[in-house]
């Protein structure tokens, strides 16, 4: 069975306001809900319009009472009331005995999806109802514990070439290995799920050599809407020796993050990406 498109909220299509809380104001986080909508696309025969109402009702109570029971965490109306995160869901019948569940978790300060999960459960009774709640609590608390990665604008990794032969074009080989370089640090920083990886399009191209240029690269993630740039540099020393740097800003102030560099590797420009790989998921991902 193909899992069906739930419409949660208009909520998710526009731009969410920034939590203000006032000052003194609890410690506590703000956590708004809204209630989940309810489609029975089921086609059963009979009516069971109350029953759904009710049952959806005791489902939202429940969810806000577990939310609210953590200290962590206080329950209030709107994001414009100091909430910090927002809950939005939707559950649709399908059949008599398959109900689906779409919930959504979102940062309101970074506007960004913290969660975004599809749920089936079995059964339309009490029971049934209240064994769901209890799986879809976990998980949205989870997910309230939980930081939003970080938006990271990786820029595609240069090569400054210190041999006798170098050339001031880059050869169709070295091009093609920098690209495997910059798309495997990319890959493995997304898949760790520290890291929301921005794509940066043609931005970087028109800025030049950006390991040269004094930390615009910062600017020019700011702009892409990163919270923090990446650059990279392959240095070759000979055919087969070669080291690698990188280095992270933060997109608004321009300070230096982290930043790594390698002792001098052996190996041919096919080694690079493996050596890059290694080298930023030491400093960024196994240090922290």
């Amino acid at each position: 069975m193909r899992s069906p498109r739930l419409i949660l909220s208009a909520f998710l299509l526009f731009v969410l306001p920034a939590a203000n809380s006032p000052a003194g104001a609890e410690t506590a986080v703000g956590v708004a809900m809204d209630d989940f909508s309810y489609t029975d696309t089921s086609a059963e025969p009979a009516n069971q319009t109350a029953a759904h109402e009710r049952r959806l009702s005791a489902f939202m109570a429940a969810l806000r009472r577990d939310i609210g029971a953590d200290r962590r965490y206080r329950l209030v109306p709107s994001a414009q009331d100091g909430a910090a995160f927002k809950i939005i869901g939707g559950i649709q019948k399908t059949s008599t005995l398959v109900q689906w569940a779409k919930v959504a978790v979102i940062d309101v300060g970074a506007k960004k999806l913290v969660m975004d999960k599809l749920y089936s459960f079995r059964g339309d009774n009490d029971e049934s109802w209240e064994r769901a709640e209890i799986f879809v609590s976990r998980e949205v608390m989870a997910a309230l514990g939980t930081p939003a990665p970080v938006a990271l604008a990786v820029f595609d990794f240069e090569l400054e070439d210190m041999t006798a032969a170098s050339a001031s074009a880059l050869a169709a080989s070295d091009a093609s290995y920098l690209a495997e370089v910059t798309s495997g640090v990319r890959d493995m920083l997304g898949q760790s799920g520290r890291y929301r990886i921005v794509d940066v399009g043609a931005d970087a191209a028109k800025a030049g050599t950006l390991r040269d240029c004094g930390g615009c690269e910062a600017s020019i993630a700011q702009k892409l809407g990163a919270d923090q740039s990446l650059i990279g540099v392959v240095r070759r020393v000979s055919r087969t020796e070669y080291t690698l740097g990188f280095q992270v800003r933060d997109a608004r102030t321009g300070a230096v993050l982290a930043r790594g560099d390698s002792g001098l590797r052996m190996g041919a420009d096919y080694s690079w990406k493996r050596g890059a790989v290694r080298l930023v998921s030491d400093r960024l991902i196994e240090s922290q």
